[in-house]
């Protein structure tokens, strides 16, 4: 008798950060790509196999999730690869997009988890607004993919970096650990 193929879990609001003085929400899974793509992943990851779940709090942070399950775990290597190479490019294509603009990025290691996780930073910021911080987990679990994004104002110290480790983490065992 053929197993079925189980759908792959996403995180929910408690999992994410806690932000000091909001609740998160949360979409509903939906396939496909987000209508808007989180930054610096955008046109990395195909429609085709994809399911995403964005967040929000009641202030200016914001989370997305988004899970590939691609045909082989080859793919999927290809995929998270790819996904890790445009966010470490990210601050330097922001930069040559907004010249009078500055950002830089952090690679801030590798996770235990599954297949293997990353997280990095980018901070971008720009005259005359608000500086922006993004933190990105990238994880596979054999053929599938997960990208987790986080930002909001503010620079590297408001960044809720172990916190985010662990929601990364717990992103990529959730895929099929529900």
């Amino acid at each position: 008798m053929a197993v079925p193929l189980r759908t792959p879990g996403h995180l929910v609001p408690r999992e994410l950060p806690p932000h000091p003085s909001s609740d998160w929400y949360a979409s509903d899974v939906t396939k496909g790509l987000p209508e808007t793509p989180p930054f610096c992943v955008e046109k990395t990851f195909p429609s085709a196999g994809a399911t995403h779940r964005t967040f929000w709090t009641e202030y200016d942070t914001g989370a997305t999730q988004i899970v590939v399950r691609t045909g082989t775990v080859d793919a999927a290597r290809k995929l998270a690869a790819a996904a890790e190479k445009k966010i470490r490019n990210c601050a330097a294509d922001w930069e040559r997009q907004y010249p009078e603009g500055t950002a830089s990025w952090r690679d801030y290691g590798a996770l235990t988890a599954e297949d293997g996780a990353h997280v990095y930073g980018v901070h971008t910021s720009y005259p005359d607004s608000e500086p922006g911080i993004h933190l990105f987990g990238v994880g596979r679990d054999g053929r599938t993919v997960t990208v987790v994004t986080w930002g909001e104002m503010g620079g590297y110290d408001q960044a809720p970096l172990a916190d985010f480790k662990r929601t990364a983490t717990t992103a990529v065992v959730k895929l099929y650990h529900p």
